[in-house]
């Protein structure tokens, strides 16, 4: 069973996508389910996992009410603001609208100037309540944050933690040495997840798949077959590729895999951490 453990869909009129403006041709659109599941179809993709793209509880909630009525979206990461001191009642919220379809929660921290921003003192409470709830936090960094992140994680051992899309490593300036050695202290040292995402986009342009394969190697060889999830990443996926491209490159990356690890990679992982409902049909 394949489950895409990373994807987006968005509204341009709901109004709070900060990030996206015009020149961004590709993605300056409305993207929806029925823009998706036909692509997903077409790689046997069962289900995704719905992924925040703005810093608002009322897009966790958008996000929320798609999945309540298209059986392909298994679970949401969505945001929250961490720094807000009822963060607990705020989870409570969410978690109850949701009717359990909420599964993690993820802060911008990749835009956020402060590059100490996930030791902050005043996060401590955010992270003991995700803790306590079993919801995954769900970490997009770039590299320069990875010594930071793996001190947070160290100091709560039972967070559920993903790493979303390799954290960017700068593939289009060949910047491989300096991220490998952090992903692989942090994937040592923590219990963290990482995707299997995003990558292509960080390669520039014109990218053929021998940029792309060293970095995913790194990330295999670093985390093993049983703490990497694919994803797709859709649809900023556009900017550098389409759905099947990353999906075929995605899995010549793990061709010396088992069939039991490329099942756990594209699949069971993703369904394991952030305890989708298909886990009862394994």
């Amino acid at each position: 069973m394949i489950i895409d453990s990373h994807q987006h869909y968005w509204k341009l009129e709901r109004g709070d996508y900060h990030w996206m403006s015009p020149d961004l041709e590709k993605l300056y659109r409305d993207y929806m389910p029925g823009d998706l599941e036909p692509l997903m179809r077409a790689r046997n993709v069962y289900g995704s996992v719905l992924v925040q793209a703005a810093e608002t509880e009322a897009e966790t909630e958008f996000l929320l009410d798609l999945a309540k009525t298209n059986e392909s979206a298994l679970g949401v990461v969505g945001w929250v603001d961490m720094e807000a001191p009822d963060i607990a009642e705020r989870l409570d919220r969410l978690v109850e609208y949701g009717g359990g379809l909420l599964k993690g929660i993820r802060p911008m921290i990749q835009d956020i100037p402060d590059p100490d921003w996930v030791l902050r003192s005043k996060l401590d409470r955010a992270f003991r309540a995700l803790e306590d709830r079993g919801l995954v936090f769900d970490a997009l960094v770039h590299p320069h944050h990875l010594a930071q992140l793996e001190a947070r994680l160290r100091r709560h051992p039972a967070l559920k933690c993903v790493i979303d899309h390799g954290a960017k490593p700068s593939i289009a300036h060949n910047f491989r040495s300096a991220w490998s050695e952090a992903m692989c202290s942090l994937a040592r040292n923590t219990s963290a997840y990482c995707k299997l995402s995003g990558l292509v986009t960080e390669a520039g342009d014109n990218w053929v798949d021998s940029d792309i394969t060293p970095y995913a190697g790194d990330l295999i060889y670093h985390f093993g077959a049983d703490r990497l999830l694919w994803g797709s990443d859709w649809p900023v996926l556009n900017l550098a590729s389409n759905y099947s491209n990353w999906f075929d490159l995605a899995r010549k990356c793990c061709a010396r895999l088992s069939d039991s690890e490329i099942e756990r990679v594209f699949g069971l992982n993703a369904a394991e951490v952030y305890g989708l409902e298909v886990l009862c049909l394994q």
